[in-house]
């Protein structure tokens, strides 16, 4: 797949390219195609780029194993999803993915995936909490539902996997400490368990709210 994104920097085009497609940045290529100045002193910049995503990374909308709303709950479930993507103006079509005994996954399905995903997954992140609020309230027996769309959790855990095993690697090397960026209890909890069982690592959580920090730190580290 390739896509144009612009910016006035580069870095800007790059970071406009990342939270359109919900992706990280080591996950596509980059082309510079044409960068423009204008105005006075032609001091005005606008870059242009290329967006090259591997093929195993290319987004698919498959329909294998998707399953139709069975109950009065899916059908409510799929319904809010389906209401709340359209006031966001990025109408989306809800597809449940799985069942399990206290757990459903529903995966949305739209041409704009990259906006309901949002910039390191915060869109999608805050539909599946609304529309757990709504879940509590239908049921009382603490159902979840796990919101998806283009695989993105799958992809972010492969990609926190990586950071995790990375740092962990530089700080034990080093003897320091790494603070990495908010995420949200099941990103930490992800990294907090892929650095467990690395000899010298320790992890703590920082910070108040929903989104807290990962510090990785060597366990000799004076903090």
């Amino acid at each position: 797949m390739v896509k144009e994104f612009e910016g006035k920097t580069e870095k800007e085009a790059i970071d406009n390219a990342v939270a359109e497609l919900g992706l990280e940045r080591d996950e596509f290529d980059v082309e510079i195609v044409e960068t423009q100045k204008s105005g006075f002193l032609n001091l005005q910049k606008k870059v242009l780029i290329r967006v090259h995503i591997p093929d195993e990374r290319q987004f698919t909308m498959t329909t294998a194993g998707d399953m139709d709303p069975e109950n009065d709950f899916e059908h409510a479930i799929c319904d809010f999803l389906k209401n709340i993507t359209e006031k966001m103006g990025f109408p989306a079509d809800p597809r449940v993915m799985y069942r399990e005994s206290a757990k459903i996954g529903v995966r949305l399905d739209s041409e704009h995936s990259g906006m309901i995903i949002g910039r390191k997954g915060k869109n999608l992140d805050a539909i599946q909490l609304l529309v757990n609020v709504v879940a509590g309230r239908l049921t009382d027996n603490g159902f979840r539902v796990i919101i998806d769309s283009e695989n993105y959790r799958m992809r972010r855990e492969e990609s926190l996997i990586r950071l995790a095993q990375q740092v962990g690697d530089q700080v034990k090397r080093t003897k320091s400490s790494r603070l990495l960026d908010p995420m949200n209890p099941f990103e930490r909890r992800l990294i907090h368990t892929t650095l467990s069982n690395i000899e010298g690592i320790d992890t703590k959580s920082e910070g108040d709210g929903l989104y807290k920090q990962v510090r990785v730190f060597y366990k000799g580290y004076d903090r």
